[in-house]
């Protein structure tokens, strides 16, 4: 509510008179209860404050400085034109390069209000406008000065923007003129050369290799001088990273204009030849299309580097790589070097974000991302978006693309500002880029740019777009370029003449011919394929990963310290304290505390740590409590967070109910920090099915496409528990299928030590050429049964087993006949099945557990098996259908471990559509049927 100010407003003063009564009455109102007075009134009190105090008449037909208690409705009536020329300006905005929608006139026209031009000129200027620019003396010039702000070819949407401030800021900047570029003679010069260079780019890769996919930015070039205008406006502000993700419509323009990529490299992947200048990116073995690739350049002074532009490498799935790049941001923003949570600063990193106008509303992932834009665990401080809108969405038009008017009106659910602006005008464009930026730097928010142009050709460049949009592209050809357009405009200003025009587009034709042509001399035509390093396809060396009782004993006394007055809930404080002894003789560490343990060691060697999730902070299965809240004030500890010998720092945050962005970001996060322990759990591990782009495109296979190395750890709990169809299975299958060239390890433990070595071991690994993701299977009901429980001297010494071979049941090892192999929790079952299965049985029976399915340990099984002469059968026992689990993965690889004379059988449900039964009795027998058939010998 505005506060008192006796008069000293100048609209009040201009309706100074000798009888206020009825505003005065108003205002007392107003002061009581805001909402009781007439909204419109209302406006004006927030805006000007109290009308001026003294003697007031209460009569509201008197006169008012000369206007009746008529006219102040006339005066209200024309504040409210004037604001919604600002809500509203963009209806009839002049923001579409061609084919623009009808425009929408009638709330910024006087009519609407019962106003007329005479009234407008008898109201003064500045009691509609707060210090009006020279020249505005009366509301119909602040009416005609708003709509030649409010209406051209750039125009505003803040009416969702609820902070009061950011909305005042925002008027104040654009109405100011302030964002306004006001470019010289040379700079407009400079800014037609650039866009020169992206038009002849694209009409020389037209012309020279006709038919290839390019994708091209025509119709939008606009996009490249506003990215180098905010680039640069983060380099003069100091940013060390500016980090980039867009689809692939225009990426080979950005990649030669903003990132300076060679156009020598360019025009080589265009040829199929290959150059001598490798260095500029770092690529996997097998490559990826030139349209998908990113890149990297350094803004220098000196040899210093000061900022670091990212283009992030991004498939098909266009908007995927949205979280990706903002995990990016947050690794480049965090100092990770001392315990507790990471120091963030977001003046170090900030992203762009160039969406295409179909996908922003139409791929889910970006309503995720947009969500993660303010949450604690996922905020970068804000993010530029540029919606590089070309009307089509490859053959479907917006009519049948979105149910909005604007493509970007899905930001508006998450009061992100939004500008929309005709990319036929450059300048305008960089006013655009300008308001962004500093609204970035202002507020740590998003902000998004709809720049508003068409697309010259097809999707692709195979593709004749007049097949399915005959009109629309009949209006397009017969469009001059952004480029022709600007030229005219500076030669009609008299900055350049026609011929400095021609002299520009000729200068870039010959530059790229001639560099073309040395290609085709000088370039290696004969391309070879590569082939991954050994040391990634290889098994990773053994790591010493125990650490000694005498630190696990300090660490754990020190995980079970609480600040002095803090209140853990008393039953979660009673199942805590049982860890206190859990590593003295008889005691044992169950699941949660072994993974407790393994961060605490890990944080104690410098390794930092980030860990999400739904529920991360608790589990899922209120195994973990890494996050312990005051049960009486609500109040939040982790003794992760103090813990005395940690050397890095340690983050665990519960995500939102997302997979596909979070664990993009999560990824994202890892590639930019290797040095960092990150961590994504699945709330079951179907969930991640929902992530399923990012296991295929990024996870799996970034590091062959992009050499994109990564070590993040998937924790998926997956385990037949009757359940049903859902959180049965975490869908192995799926993860084994894409296992190739050493690109993760796939795991199913059956120990808690286990997954205290694993973790450790992957730490270990981290940045080193070997470093792989970790995909691993997670118990559920196990989580706290004594049958994973590891003894104190399962952490004090060894390692991560790949293999684990069970005590034999026969001290002759020539009397077993059977080796039975399983992975997980169905090997616990067995074990549990085998105390009631008869001696002669059992001594002809070995059981092995494969703890680690991927990379499959062919020459650990090679050796357990070597012992057995008399072995006649190897079988496989799995909780999941045939047709799912490990069963298609592993059966191949059993049989050539053993000759032919052995069979290699299955055991496990037979092959089914659903994951599992729905029916908790059915669900019984079944596994009591699997275990019984992996003794049966008949």
């Amino acid at each position: 509510m505005a506060t008192e100010n006796n008069g000293s407003h100048t609209p009040w003063q201009e309706l100074y008179g000798p009888n206020l009564g009825y505003i005065q009455e108003q205002y007392d109102i107003y002061r009581t209860d805001a909402s009781a007075v007439d909204p419109e009134l209302k406006d004006l009190f927030d805006q000007w404050g109290a009308p001026p105090s003294g003697d007031v008449n209460s009569s509201s037909d008197t006169t008012v400085a000369g206007l009746s208690s008529v006219d102040m409705e006339k005066v209200v009536a024309a504040a409210k034109l004037a604001d919604n020329i600002r809500v509203y300006g963009h209806l009839a905005a002049n923001i579409h390069a061609i084919n623009g929608v009808d425009k929408d006139t009638r709330m910024l026209e006087p009519e609407t209000y019962g106003l007329n031009e005479n009234d407008l000129i008898e109201i003064p200027a500045q009691v509609i406008l707060k210090n009006p620019p020279k020249g505005v003396h009366n509301a119909l010039d602040v009416v005609n000065h708003l709509k030649t702000i409010y209406t051209q070819s750039l125009t505003y949407e803040f009416g969702h923007i609820h902070d009061v401030e950011e909305h005042q800021w925002l008027n104040e900047k654009i109405e100011s003129g302030a964002i306004h570029p006001n470019l010289t003679h040379e700079e407009r010069i400079e800014l037609l050369k650039r866009l020169t260079d992206v038009e002849g780019f694209e009409t020389f890769l037209h012309k020279t290799f006709v038919g290839q996919k390019r994708f091209s930015i025509e119709g939008v070039d606009t996009l490249v001088p506003m990215l180098e205008q905010i680039v640069k406006a983060g380099v003069k502000n100091g940013v060390e990273n500016a980090i980039i993700g867009m689809a692939h419509r225009g990426r080979l323009n950005v990649l030669a204009h903003v990132l300076n990529k060679p156009y020598k490299r360019i025009l080589a992947e265009f040829a199929h030849t290959t150059i001598n200048d490798d260095d500029y990116i770092n690529e996997g073995w097998a490559g990826d299309v030139k349209y998908h690739l990113g890149g990297h350049w350094e803004v220098k002074e000196g040899e210093t580097v000061k900022t670091r532009i990212t283009l992030a490498n991004n498939p098909s799935h266009l908007e995927v790589v949205d979280p990706v790049v903002e995990g990016y941001a947050r690794a480049a923003q965090e100092d990770r070097g001392q315990a507790g949570n990471p120091y963030q600063d977001f003046s170090k990193a900030f992203t762009i974000m160039v969406h295409g106008d179909a996908a922003f509303p139409g791929e889910g992932v970006v309503a995720e991302t947009l969500n993660l834009s303010r949450l604690p665990g996922f905020t970068t401080g804000g993010t530029v978006h540029i919606i590089a809108n070309n009307l089509i969405g490859f053959t479907t038009e917006s009519n049948d693309g979105r149910s909005t008017r604007y493509a970007s009106d899905l930001a508006k659910g998450y009061e992100i500002p939004i500008v929309h602006v005709n990319a036929d005008d450059p300048e305008a464009c960089l006013a655009a880029a300008n308001l962004a930026f500093e609204y970035r730097e202002k507020y740590g928010k998003d902000f998004l740019i709809d720049l508003i142009g068409y697309r010259r050709f097809g999707h692709n460049e195979m593709d004749d777009p007049s097949v399915t949009q005959p009109k629309l592209y009949e209006l397009v050809h017969a469009h001059d370029t952004v480029r022709a357009l600007y030229a005219k405009q500076l030669e009609d200003a008299g900055v350049i003449t026609a011929d400095d025009a021609r002299q520009f587009e000729q200068n870039v034709q010959e530059n790229l011919q001639s560099i073309y042509d040395e290609i085709k001399e000088n370039g290696n035509h004969e391309v070879e394929p590569k082939f991954p390093a050994e040391t990634i396809i290889a098994n990773w060396p053994t790591v010493n990963t125990s650490v000694s009782l005498e630190q696990l004993k300090e660490i754990n006394t020190n995980l079970l310290k609480w600040p002095e007055g803090f209140n853990v809930y008393k039953k979660l404080d009673r199942i805590l304290s049982r860890r206190k002894d859990a590593l003295e003789e008889g005691g044992k560490v169950d699941w949660g505390h072994a993974e407790t343990l393994a961060f605490a060691t890990i944080l104690s060697e410098g390794t930092p740590i980030r860990f999400t999730g739904q529920d991360a902070q608790r589990g899922t299965f209120a195994h973990r409590h890494l996050m312990l809240h005051d049960e009486k004030d609500g109040k939040t500890f982790s003794p992760l967070h103090v813990l005395p010998q940690a050397k890095a720092s340690f983050a665990i945050f519960n995500s939102p109910l997302s997979e596909t962005a979070v664990l993009g970001y999560e990824y994202g996060y890892n590639v930019f920090s290797e040095e960092t322990l990150v961590l994504w759990e699945a709330q079951y591990g179907d969930f991640a099915n929902v992530a399923q782009p990012i296991f295929d495109q990024f996870i799996s296979a970034g590091r062959a496409k992009w050499g994109q190395k990564s070590g993040l750890v998937m924790l998926l709990p997956h385990g037949y528990e009757g359940q049903g169809a859902e959180h049965s299975s975490a869908r192995l299958e799926r993860y084994l299928q894409l296992a190739a060239e050493g690109n993760w390890t796939v795991a199913n433990l059956t120990s808690a030590a286990q997954y205290f070595h694993l973790l450790r071991r992957q730490a270990a690994m981290l940045g080193k050429e070997g470093i792989r993701p970790l995909v691993l299977m997670t118990p559920k009901s196990l989580l706290r049964n004594q049958i994973v429980a590891s003894e104190a001297s399962a952490f004090t010494n060894g390692h991560f087993q790949e293999v684990i071979e069970q005590p034999a049941f026969s001290d002759n090892p020539d009397n077993v006949e059977r080796i039975v192999l399983s992975s997980g929790r169905i090997s616990l079952d067995l074990t549990g099945k085998a105390e009631s299965v008869d001696h002669n049985t059992l001594e002809k029976i070995q059981l092995v557990r494969v703890e680690q399915l991927y990379p499959f340990p062919e020459q650990e099984l090679k050796e357990i098996i070597k012992k057995f002469k008399n072995v006649k059968e190897l079988v496989w026992v799995q909780e999941e259908p045939k047709n799912m689990g490990a069963w298609m993965f592993i059966e191949p690889r059993l049989r050539a471990l053993v000759p032919k004379r052995v069979n290699v059988n299955y055991v496990g449900r037979p092959e089914a559509a659903s994951t599992a039964v729905g029916e908790p009795g059915v669900h019984k027998i079944e596994q009591e049927s699997i275990a019984s058939a992996a003794f049966n010998l008949n």
